[in-house]
Order: structure tokens, then C-alpha cells, then sequence
């Protein structure tokens, strides 16, 4: 590697409050444009805001649970800029004083834990959204978003690859919802990047020029993004130009990046000390009423999985990306006594369904009691590990439990050793030549005879019997 990338995560969360940050709408979305606005949120002329309490709450709780130092004192700022969904031509956010800051993440890339530094997280308010009409040629502006509370979580210049970039956001969401401050929707917009990256050559200390990716809105299209634009400014680098300090738009139909303007800097903003709000004032006795609030994390649940269920950290680390999948883990296990089975027919057959159709496991259809009782099933030899496939894929499809689709399909196991023999007997009779030559030496065709029982029986044969009298009468 001749480069190193040197990168830095802006994310966007939307908090999940009711109302705006600075009036009373309702943060709904969805409905007809212009419908959840009012004088404050559209920018009239003489309008104050008034800070919503719960919005400092959640940045308050959000800090605690990334380590951050939580500021006893901050305060708004506005910083200026003009675009037509920006009503008052200028945006409260925070600036030099923030709520939160220095905290961190760790996040694990190739088996290690890597800890990327928060620089700050600030509370600030959303813009409206455009509406470009393609056939008219006329640009409409929805205010309903405007105002609605925005998080501002900024990262250290820490992460340095794609792949640490996507693990960093998707931990940070997992916070984020576990804590129970944002849904971190990204097909919503509610949990937005942007990402400033720069390379430099491997072993240098100064930064190189950065560029700023804006709004990509998917993990996979994050890390694509930041994969091209590392290859694009290392090509320019190696035929001896230079790298412009820009904002870019990621196309992800076209897997490439591309320039939008010139990059800001601050003094471009003219921020200045917001006049209509009064500084932000937490008390330490508020800090610690919050931060009884906060459940288990999913670093500290991952460590008490491996710890007590005995599963390994891979499985532990994906079974706690959020809290809801956790708790189906555990009353899993709780009904089931068997952590790792469990976590096998999650982390396999679960997960594949609920990916295929794009849910998540609030939506799942089979109930921890009913995969407790098909593992059940397994156990006392009413099914095979194998026909267990084929019901839990009908008891996802119906909702019915185990018992009910094996009596409905009639797939219960073979375990009746006569019947059994019958069948080894049938099997060996159609293949002579392959008997003679397993007596003869050849073991590997052990597995053959199996399969050809375990066909013959529809896979209703107890597999375990099936390889003892096989064995028996083979050797016979």
C-alpha cells in the first residue's frame, strides 16, 4: 500500500421526539407538505424558539453512552447560509460550546477492537427538503422536516478503511437504538453521513487535502463511496496532481463520486452566538438521573454472551446488534437450555428468512417459545436436524408451531430399528457391486449407502440409527 486514507464520520440522527426541537409540531412525517409547520418552524419575522427538554435529554444520554465528557455549559449558535429549504436563511446549531465531547466507539475489524474517537456531538435543527419536478422543470420546498432535532455526532480523523468506516456506522446505530434516542432509519434519512476523506503516503503524519462525501444514506453505499473516492485520489496523486478540497455526491447506480461545489470552511458560515435561546445549562444530578436510564450496551452484552452462554464472539457480536435480537436470544435459550443451538438456527435459518424479505426480528414470525419448542423436537428425536429445515421454513411461512405442521406433514423421524433394517436391506440389494467393494476395503462408500437410505426414507430416518445397523449389517 502506497497511500493511507485518513477519514472522518459526520453523522446526522434524527431524535425520536415528539415534537420539533423549537416549537410544538409534531415530528410525523409522510403526511401533505406544509401540513405539520408553524410560524416558528417556517422562519416568520419575529418568532422565538423554545428549546425542547427531551432533546437535550437524549444528546445528554447519547454522550453517556459513547464516554463523552457531557458539558455543564453550552450554548446555540446560527450558522448562515442560504438554500431555499433553510426559511429563516440561516440554521440553529452549536459551534464552539457543544454538549458532548471527546468520547469514543469501538468498534472489531479482522478479530481486533479499535477505539475511533468522537470529536463532539451537538444538538442542532433539520432543514426542510426540495422537491425537484422533472417534467414541469419547477422545484417545490416541503418545510415539514424543518426543525425537527438533529444530532450531530462528528468522529476523530481515526478510521482508515472502508470496511472500519461501515463497522463505525453500524455500531453507532446499534448505540443509538439500543439507548432507544433515534430508530437510526436510513431509508428515511433519520441517520445520515457524511464522510471527509484524504490520503496520504504510508508513514506521513500530515493530513492531505480531504474531500467531503455528502448524505449517503446505506452502509454498503458508505463503504463503495469511500473505496472510490480513495482510488480516485490516489490516481490524481499518481499522475502528479492535486487533490481539490471539495464537496462530492456519491451515485450509487454508478458506483462512482462526483463534485457538487467547493468544500466550506466555518468562517464561511459567519456563526455567531445564537440571541434568541438561552444558553444550555445540565446539572450534574440531571447527568446522573440520565445515565441510570441507560440499558446494557451491546459491547457489554456481547462480552456477558460469550461469558455466560458460551457462544463465540462472532455469533455474540451479531446476535447483539440490537436489543430486540438479544432478548430473542435469550428467551431462546431460556426456554430452550441450549444458547449455542439456538444461536446456530439464528444466526442460519432466522436470519436468512427475515434478510430475504428485508425484516427485521420485530417482525419475525415464529416466536422464541415455538423455535425453544422445534429444538425440543430435535432433542427427543421426533425430528431430524435436517426435516427441522424443512418445518422451521413452514412454521416461518404459516406462523403455526412445530408440532402442529410435523402432525399436518407427516414428518415425523423414522426411529422404529425394524423399519429401518428394512430399508438398509432394500438399499444394499440394488447396489451389489458398491456393498462388495465397501467389503473390500473402500470405507469412503459409507457415506454413499447413508445417502441412499436417508433418500429412500424421504429423510425421515433417524440418522444416528441409520449409521448403527448400517454399520452392523455392511460389516456382516
Amino acid at each position: 500500500m502506497k497511500y493511507e486514507a485518513v477519514i472522518g464520520l459526520e453523522v446526522h440522527a434524527q431524535l425520536q421526539t415528539n415534537t420539533k426541537i423549537f416549537c410544538r409540531c409534531e415530528t410525523r412525517f409522510g403526511e401533505e407538505a406544509n401540513t405539520r409547520t408553524c410560524p416558528v418552524c417556517i422562519g416568520m419575522p419575529g418568532v422565538l424558539p423554545m428549546l425542547n427538554k427531551k432533546a437535550v435529554e437524549y444528546i445528554v444520554k447519547t454522550g453517556l453512552a459513547t464516554h463523552c465528557t457531557v458539558s455543564p455549559y453550552s450554548r446555540f449558535a446560527r450558522k448562515n447560509y442560504f438554500y431555499p429549504d433553510l426559511p429563516k436563511g440561516y440554521q440553529i446549531s452549536q459551534y464552539e460550546l457543544p454538549v458532548c465531547e471527546r468520547g469514543y466507539v469501538e468498534i472489531v475489524v479482522d478479530g481486533k477492537i479499535k477505539r475511533i474517537g468522537l470529536t463532539r456531538i451537538h444538538l442542532e435543527e433539520d432543514a426542510g427538503k426540495n422537491l425537484h419536478q422533472a417534467e414541469s422543470g419547477a422545484s417545490l420546498v416541503d418545510l415539514n422536516r424543518a426543525g425537527t432535532p438533529l444530532m450531530e455526532i462528528v468522529s476523530e480523523p481515526d478510521i482508515r478503511t472502508a470496511e472500519e468506516a461501515s463497522e463505525y456506522l453500524k455500531k453507532l446505530r446499534s448505540i443509538l437504538r439500543y439507548i432507544e434516542v433515534s430508530d437510526a432509519d436510513m431509508e428515511k434519512g433519520n441517520f445520515r453521513c457524511d464522510a471527509n476523506v484524504s490520503i496520504r503516503p504510508v508513514g506521513s503524519t500530515e493530513f492531505g487535502t480531504r474531500a467531503e462525501v455528502k448524505n449517503v444514506n446505506s452502509f454498503k453505499y458508505v463503504q463503495k463511496a469511500l473505496e472510490y473516492e480513495i482510488k480516485r485520489q490516489a490516481q490524481i496523486l499518481d499522475e502528479g496532481g492535486k487533490v481539490i478540497q471539495e464537496t462530492r455526491l456519491f451515485d450509487s447506480s454508478k458506483g462512482v463520486t462526483f463534485s457538487m461545489r467547493s468544500k466550506e470552511e466555518a468562517h464561511d458560515y459567519r456563526y455567531f452566538p445564537e440571541p434568541d435561546l438561552v444558553p444550555i445549562v445540565v446539572a450534574k444530578e440531571t447527568v446522573a438521573e440520565i445515565a441510570k436510564t441507560i440499558p446494557e450496551l451491546p459491547d457489554a452484552k456481547r462480552d456477558r454472551f460469550v461469558k455466560d452462554y458460551g457462544v463465540p464472539e462472532y455469533d455474540a457480536d451479531m446476535l447483539t446488534q440490537s436489543r430486540a435480537l438479544a432478548a430473542y436470544f435469550e428467551e431462546s435459550v431460556r426456554l430452550s437450555g441450549q444458547p449455542k443451538v439456538v444461536s446456530n438456527w439464528m444466526m442460519g435459518e432466522l436470519m436468512r428468512l427475515l434478510n430475504g424479505e428485508g425484516k427485521e426480528i420485530e417482525d419475525c414470525p415464529i416466536r422464541p417459545d415455538r423455535l425453544a419448542g422445534m429444538i425440543k423436537m430435535i432433542n427427543d428425536g421426533v425430528i431430524s436436524t435436517k426435516i427441522a429445515k424443512t418445518v422451521f421454513e413452514e412454521m416461518y411461512k404459516t406462523g403455526k408451531d412445530a408440532e402442529t405442521v410435523v402432525q399436518e406433514q407427516g414428518l415425523v423421524q423414522v426411529s422404529d430399528s425394524g423399519a429401518i433394517e428394512q430399508i438398509i436391506a432394500d438399499v444394499i440389494k440394488a447396489n451389489p457391486s458398491q456393498a462388495a467393494d465397501y467389503k473390500a476395503g473402500k470405507e469412503k462408500l459409507f457415506g454413499f449407502f447413508v445417502g441412499q437410505v436417508m433418500k429412500a426414507s424421504k429423510g425421515k430416518a433417524n440418522p444416528d440409527l441409520v449409521n448403527q445397523l448400517l454399520k452392523k449389517k455392511l460389516s456382516e
